[in-house]
């Protein structure tokens, strides 16, 4: 059995905590800022495609790999090539996916450290910038003060590590049943808030004005690319979740329903941040800094401002807490079989090794910022190679795996359709479309 020796309590808690997994700070800015930038609508329906056409059978195949073998998916995937008369190499993807989980939690317990810092500003009330200047000047003076970047990184890990080591049931069920609401709760009334104070028309017509003269290869490319990070697979999260779950509850409709909500929460996110963005003249091509450079200034133009600052950063809060959860649930069931450790000591084990990691990524941002490697900045690469090279590899792998190594009998009788046709489909999918288009997003991505 899994580490722990635990299972999901129920599906609710089970998909909440998969959605906790796929949304997160990505899909909350990036997504409405690719779609702005490929021709809005177009872009969405292109990328609908995408997330149910690939996303849905991938997640499908690790959530089928995790539940057969009940194990962290190096020993998952080594079990099943055995049971389907392959060679337990296979075990190198699922410790790739594991290698791929823990260079992300490098640098995204980091950015998770900056949202609680916002957070921590906003509920001082020093959060709220005159000017995008000042705005601009207080990020800067945060990346340059590498003592802050290591605390709120810290503090970040530190509250993954208290969900993680309560375990399936207590801590990540228990935590995501709260936690999940609470984000889509507080998406729901900023963008109802957006309603009534102005700028809503020109997001919808940002996001939704389908302008087809801005689709070309790279468009499909961007809509593939946002549709397999987004959801999280390849990070090893959702195999082993998937371990967890128990024989009753059904694959297919769980792994379109956590790609439906994780779409409903990307678009939702657009209709918060843009309304915010065009009231206040602010600019919509301000990258991934916008959040924090642009957003403290349209926080303190409004009536109540600091509140709803207040209240935005807490859901950014949430999404990044629940994407470590995530992110390291693998590595720390892997540790925990591995070396037959407890929960509590794969823990300590797991977050006292990615600690110094994380330190070595703040200092990235402020100390070690003029630092170039092959041209580039050392924080480019640490972000860089897991998501532009790993993930796409092993992402290309799974698929592989599922499509033409594994035995059929397995796969069908795991994703147990009401009728064969279905499985056909789900198959044929995998075999033609899935594979294929992976290999060209890693091919055209390097």
């Amino acid at each position: 059995m899994a580490s722990g020796g635990s299972a999901w309590g129920s599906r609710s808690g089970f998909i909440l905590a998969s959605v906790g997994f796929a949304v997160g700070l990505g899909n909350i800015w990036r997504f409405p800022y690719v779609t702005g930038e490929n021709g809005g609508s177009a872009f969405v329906l292109i990328y609908l495609l995408c997330a149910f056409g690939i996303g849905v059978p991938i997640l499908m195949a690790e959530f089928l790999l995790g539940r057969r073998a009940q194990r962290s998916p190096p020993f998952a995937l080594a079990a099943i090539a055995q049971e389907s008369g392959r060679s337990e190499q296979w075990s190198w993807v699922g410790k790739l996916t594991i290698l791929t989980a823990f260079s992300i939690l490098m640098s995204y317990a980091v950015v998770a450290g900056w949202v609680l810092y916002y957070f921590f500003l906003a509920l001082t009330g020093n959060m709220l910038a005159s000017s995008s200047t000042q705005s601009q000047c207080a990020f800067n003076n945060l990346l340059a003060d590498p003592l802050a970047l290591v605390f709120w990184g810290g503090v970040s890990l530190v509250s993954a590590a208290l969900i993680i080591a309560a375990g399936v049931q207590q801590g990540i069920e228990r935590a995501v049943k709260v936690l999940m609401p609470m984000l889509f709760a507080l998406l729901v009334l900023l963008m109802v808030f957006n309603v009534f104070t102005g700028g809503m028309p020109q997001a919808l017509d940002y996001l939704f004005t389908p302008d087809f003269s801005k689709v070309d290869g790279s468009t499909f490319l961007a809509a593939l690319a946002q549709a397999f990070f987004s959801i999280g697979v390849a990070m090893a999260g959702m195999m082993m979740f998937g371990a967890y779950l128990p024989k009753t509850i059904s694959i297919a409709q769980s792994a379109v329903i956590i790609v439906a909500a994780d779409t409903v929460v990307a678009l939702l996110a657009g209709l918060v941040i843009f309304p915010m963005v065009f009231h206040n003249g602010l600019d919509v091509g301000a990258g991934t800094g916008l959040i924090f450079q642009t957003l403290p200034v349209a926080f303190a133009r409004m009536d109540g401002g600091a509140v709803v600052g207040a209240v935005f950063f807490l859901l950014l809060c949430v999404a990044a807490i629940t994407s470590i959860v995530g992110l390291s649930e693998p590595v720390t069931g892997y540790v925990a079989e591995r070396w037959q450790l407890s929960r509590r000591r794969a823990t300590l084990a797991m977050f006292g090794t990615l600690f110094p990691f994380t330190v070595i990524s703040a200092l990235t941002f402020s100390t070690w910022s003029p630092v170039r490697l092959a041209g580039q900045s050392l924080d480019y690469w640490i972000e860089y190679l897991p998501n532009q090279v790993l993930l796409p590899v092993g992402g290309l792998l799974i698929a592989t795996f599922a499509a033409w190594r594994l035995d059929r009998n397995i796969s069908a009788s795991e994703l147990n359709f009401t009728s064969p046709e279905w499985f056909t489909v789900w198959f044929r999918l995998m075999r033609f479309v899935v594979v294929p288009a992976v290999f060209i997003i890693l091919v055209t991505g390097l």
